[in-house]
């Protein structure tokens, strides 16, 4: 079956036809993370294709590869199939992630940045707004729908518009 010393997978994986080597990182999510990104790449899928594969969205697809969302037996089989890595990878796939990704520090990668000073910009605005609408409370972020579009700039014909829609349930402050 599998070698006993994980440091033969690599070698025994080569030689069995497998696409990607496995070490003994299954238990590293960061590193399951960099083995399905260098497959998607390798194989020259996106997230959108991968999802039809899946039957989600390209969003969720994106946050379960990353390690901020979990998949069910059957999606994460069907992922490292598609992605031809090892099958045994599913088992973290299905793990409750460790979830926020980005780290005490003020990102320093410009898209997520913009997102952060979006946050720190207008992050009261959306408070009070929401606030005045729905009362005290918050948007969920469990109960949330995410999509990513683009469309044409209006204002530019050459150009495109980001379309970032955050879709949560509110969820009401309970006395106690």
């Amino acid at each position: 079956m599998y070698p006993q010393n994980p440091h033969n997978y690599s070698q025994y994986y080569y030689s069995h036809g497998a696409s990607y080597p496995i070490a003994d990182f299954c238990k590293y999510r960061d590193q399951v993370t960099c083995l399905l990104l260098m497959a998607k790449h390798n194989q020259g899928l996106t997230f959108e294709e991968i999802a039809k594969h899946l039957c989600g969205s390209k969003e969720w697809v994106a946050a379960a590869i990353l390690g901020q969302a979990s998949m069910n037996k059957e999606d994460a089989l069907r992922l490292t199939n598609l992605l031809k890595v090892d099958p045994r990878i599913a088992g973290v796939l299905q793990e409750p992630p460790m979830r926020g990704s980005i780290d005490r520090k003020v990102p320093v990668d410009p898209l997520i940045y913009r997102f952060y000073e979006i946050m720190q910009v207008y992050g009261t605005t959306f408070k009070a707004v929401i606030n005045e609408m729905f009362g005290d409370g918050i948007a969920s972020a469990i109960d949330l729908e995410i999509h990513v579009d683009k469309r044409p700039d209006p204002e530019d014909p050459e150009g495109e518009r980001v379309v970032i829609t955050l879709d949560g349930k509110f969820l009401p402050y309970e006395k106690w």
